[in-house]
């Protein structure tokens, strides 16, 4: 079973994720708060995909998108965003993210996503 790491703020927006994923059969999921407890988390559990919010306190998505990057060039991260983020959208598509979500999500978009990137 694929492992995919959670990241984002609102504790709210990893349960919709997490509550659409499990109920599509992905039950190995994991939850970080910020994007220096993602990289951290990165590094422990080596995820299949990573799911993360662009806008963070302590590190924001795309410093951690960055720095997974560096620890693994092949990481699959999808980066999430609220509408009218589009110039940090296309920031993290050139610093290596997979691909994007637009917030707020819609559970078929999140396993479109996901199923297109891990099966």
């Amino acid at each position: 079973m694929a492992k995919i790491l959670l990241v984002d703020d609102a504790a709210f927006m990893r349960m919709m994720i997490k509550d659409t994923l499990t109920k599509n059969g992905y039950t190995d999921l994991y939850e970080a708060a910020d994007g220096a407890q993602a990289v951290q988390m990165f590094s422990e559990i080596n995820p299949d995909l990573v799911i993360m919010d662009i806008t963070m306190p302590n590190m924001d998505g795309l410093e951690a998108l960055k720095a997974i990057k560096a620890k693994a060039p092949n990481a699959a991260v999808v980066m999430c965003s609220a509408m009218g983020q589009e110039s940090m959208v296309i920031e993290a598509i050139k610093s290596g993210a997979k691909d994007f979500i637009v917030k707020p999500f819609k559970p078929d978009r999140i396993l479109k996503t996901v199923s297109g990137i891990i099966g």
